[in-house]
């Protein structure tokens, strides 16, 4: 506090005389026959010199804001106490001259006691025919309201607030040192911070805003006068009710009257205020996630709150973050990108509506910072009333029948983000990625092939009652789901067909547990008790054979930061929902800075992202993707680079797809939150399926983006050790195998017989027919006579379907 110039002499009168008139006005107040007693007089003088001089002042709890990423767009306020503080200069004339007519006509002249209203209490606090009175000054009201806002226990409350002499002898000591230590100026800057004037309106700039929709600079004379009355009884002067509107006008113009007596305004002006009529906006400023600027932006803000409510930076326990997230004053950029969120609207909206009992979910995320730029889902992100319930039928049978509603068209559950019980959804082939990944960290390349046939008889033991198992064993064997053998696939058009021959069996060779270890490095939680009895142990992990087929849960958010690693060249950042954090003093907090670290290596990240151009329709840098993309039209429609991968699980009961550009990754999932077991078949393709949402929110967020282009992975890791194929034209099959063998590749025999000039039954050729792979197979293509060779192709047929959990008995998931 700044200290102001006194007289020596009139301080010490002061204290002097407030001392001894301190213990006759109190005693009135309360005993009026004893207080013209010197015993009275006396006993308050010396508790008054005792009393402490230093007045602790706390903040008064403030609004915090949250802005979207481009630090001006509101989404949202949060508070116990409607708050902003303002600075004296940003404060009406008119308003400070009506808070000194209303409250304390001699503010200007006292030194924090009026001694003349002090002597004018005792005389009428003597008479038992007048109303007491407080002599308080605005200095001592706002010692009153410092002293409230710096308690640590209700009881310090009551005691500030309570009518009794020791509250008023406390507020007289502290007010002399206040008006030593503080300018007239600060003062009525604190005092009108501070004061509530009703309507859930704390201090003059949320008192300005709820009342007149305007700063406090621009209040006119009656307007200021109106809310300078409020402070006496804001309850009971309240202008937007029946009641008390009369008794808001009265006070209104009695304190144009005053500031008319104290020279503040001219009678004419005076006159003038009080014909004015009375009008008040009523505005409430919105409060918490159910009030954001737009309602379909309550689910970031509710991801948003429940990062906030995770941070010990903000308390160590949830009451102390609340609190202080609630009365900070902060200024919260948060990272919702305005463009990609309304994309994301726009396009889960227009597939599904809101009374849809499948839900649309997209979530977007930054590659290389982990910022989160849109939560989208076909919800209303509110409460429903149980006592007027808008919420449509259970959509599972059971719950139905016990007539309970359904969370939709209104929730406020987590639905893309997940928590309070809510572990995602089954991620369907989109898991495949991690398989990918956990080969090429053990040297396998993208240009590794296998022969996939239609089922695959796996080394990972399951229940034999299960239907995933080969009859009559206890061992896993998944299959396509067209039923049909996938044929020769190396990794990319193994993940562009979503063969599922092919990746078991890849997975076996890697190791499940390097797999699973893959996806933890990339942010999937494992919230699933199920889930988490597998991954979190090394050896059960070993045998989770569906694992790549997307049999775990996940959510929107963590499959489109998983990818997003891959395509910031394998760093990850923990997924964040601000930008930059600044508290009442400007001061910006670490907090929200992105928290990245290295876990795939470059080499691998790019490999994997180059495999993953396959399935949505754009060009690898290197090799084929083969006859058959499952999401092929995602390239036209993005028009940008782009990489992802689609998923469907057993009997199509979740639909899920990534896409992403080097700026954006978006993940999207379809599927009944409320009855997993759904009976819809959850479409790709169909205007109501997740495809399209994913690829028009990608497309609308790009716009006016530059298209950047992944960076192709190097020779070795796509290609691998490259040797030249030996020829077997004309030999016998046999001595074609035993060749092929002998130079180290794996030989597998055509079942399609070509033209060739070669002897029917022979060797025509192989399929590669100049390099491949160490160790790759080599498909030796049969001539059927008739002196023509055609060539062969590799059997391209697409299979991403239904085999079922291993390790889990009567589990029938499965991942596409």
């Amino acid at each position: 506090m700044r200290k102001r110039d006194h007289n020596i002499l009139t301080n010490a009168a002061s204290l002097l005389i407030c001392g001894l008139l301190a213990g006759v006005v109190v005693a009135a107040a309360a005993f009026p026959a004893v207080a013209m007693s010197g015993l009275a007089a006396k006993a308050g003088a010396d508790t008054f010199g005792a009393l402490p001089k230093e007045l602790r002042m706390a903040r008064a709890p403030q609004i915090s804001y949250l802005l979207a990423k481009d630090g001006k767009t509101p989404l949202a306020t949060m508070y116990d106490e409607n708050r902003r503080e303002a600075k004296f200069d940003d404060i009406s004339p008119y308003m400070r001259d009506a808070i000194v007519a209303a409250e304390d006509h001699e503010f200007y002249k006292h030194n924090g006691v009026d001694l003349n209203g002090v002597a004018r209490a005792f005389v009428n606090n003597s008479s038992a025919t007048n109303d007491r009175q407080g002599a308080s000054t605005l200095t001592m009201q706002f010692v009153r309201m410092s002293i409230a806002y710096s308690a640590t226990h209700p009881a310090d409350v009551i005691a500030a607030t309570e009518d009794t002499s020791a509250r008023k002898l406390r507020e007289m000591r502290y007010a002399l040192q206040v008006d030593k230590e503080m300018s007239k100026n600060e003062i009525l800057e604190a005092y009108l911070n501070l004061a509530a004037f009703g309507n859930g309106a704390y201090g003059i700039y949320a008192a300005s805003q709820v009342y007149f929709n305007k700063p406090p600079k621009d209040l006119k004379i009656e307007e200021a006068a109106m809310l300078a009355g409020l402070v006496k009884a804001p309850t009971s002067f309240n202008p937007t009710t029946e009641s008390g509107r009369p008794q808001a006008l009265a006070r209104r113009n009695y304190v144009i009257d005053n500031m008319a007596k104290i020279g503040a305004i001219t009678e004419q002006e005076a006159e003038a205020a009080k014909a004015t009529e009375l009008k008040v906006k009523d505005k409430r400023t919105p409060n918490g996630c159910v009030a954001t600027n737009k309602n379909s932006w309550g689910f970031f803000c509710d991801y948003f709150y429940r990062w906030w409510m995770s941070q010990e930076t903000f308390g160590s326990t949830s009451y102390d973050r609340e609190r202080r997230l609630k009365s900070g004053g902060y200024t919260i950029v948060t990272t919702l990108d305005t463009q990609a969120q309304e994309a994301a609207d726009k396009a889960v909206r227009k597939a599904k509506s809101v009374n849809s009992k499948e839900a649309v979910m997209v979530a977007v995320t930054e590659p290389g910072t982990g910022r989160v730029r849109a939560l989208a889902v076909n919800r209303n992100f509110k409460l429903d009333n149980p006592k007027n319930p808008k919420n449509k039928p259970h959509s599972d049978p059971v719950q139905r029948g016990r007539n309970k509603l359904g969370n939709y068209p209104n929730t406020v559950n987590p639905l893309l983000t997940g928590g309070d019980g809510l572990t995602g959804y089954q991620g369907g082939s989109v898991f495949k990625i991690f398989t990918i990944v956990a080969a090429l960290e053990k040297g396998i390349p993208l240009s590794y092939t296998i022969n996939a046939p239609q089922q695959f008889k796996s080394e990972y033991i399951i229940s034999s009652s299960s239907p995933a198992a080969c009859p009559g064993t206890n061992l896993y064997c998944p299959t396509n789901s067209n039923k049909q053998p996938g044929g020769v696939k190396d990794m990319r058009s193994a993940f562009s067909a979503s063969t599922n021959t092919y990746f078991v069996p890849l997975q076996q060779q890697v190791g499940a547990e390097n797999v699973v270890d893959v996806a933890k490095r990339l942010g999937i939680q494992f919230r699933e008790s199920e889930d988490a009895k597998f991954a979190n142990n090394k050896e059960a992990a070993h045998q989770w054979g569906a694992f790549t087929l997307g049999v775990s849960q996940t959510t929107p958010l963590e499959m489109a930061n998983a990818y997003a690693t891959l395509a910031a060249d394998g760093k990850y950042c923990e997924p964040i929902p601000v930008q930059e954090i600044r508290d009442l003093d400007g001061n910006k907090l670490d907090v929200a800075n992105p928290r990245c670290e290295k876990r795939i290596s470059t080499e691998v990240a790019r490999a994997a992202v180059d495999a993953a151009r396959c399935p949505v329709g754009d060009n690898p840098s290197g090799g084929s993707c083969g006859g058959s993309r499952t999401a092929a039209e995602g390239r036209s429609i993005v028009g940008k680079p782009i990489a992802g991968k689609s998923g469907t699980t057993d009997g199509d009961k979740v639909a899920s797809l990534v896409a992403m550009t080097k700026q954006y990754a978006v993940a999207g999932i379809l599927a009944d939150p409320d009855w997993p077991q759904t009976n819809v078949r959850m479409q790709h393709k169909t205007p109501d399926g997740i495809n399209w949402p994913v690829f028009e929110t990608l497309r609308d967020a790009m716009k006016g983006k530059k298209a950047i282009n992944f960076d192709p992975p190097g020779r070795k890791i796509s290609e691998g050790d490259q040797r030249s194929i030996p020829g077997v034209r004309c030999l016998s099959v046999e001595q074609a195998k035993q060749r092929l063998s002998g130079a180290g590749f794996q030989p597998i025999v055509s079942g399609s017989p070509i033209a060739s000039d070669c002897p029917a039954g022979s060797a025509a050729g192989t399929s590669p027919s100049d390099r491949t792979i160490k160790g790759g197979i080599v498909t030796i293509q049969v001539s059927a006579g008739g002196g023509n060779n055609n060539g062969g192709n590799d059997n391209d047929r697409r299979g991403n379907g239904p085999p079922n959990t291993p390790g889990r008995p009567g589990n029938d998931r499965s991942g596409g």
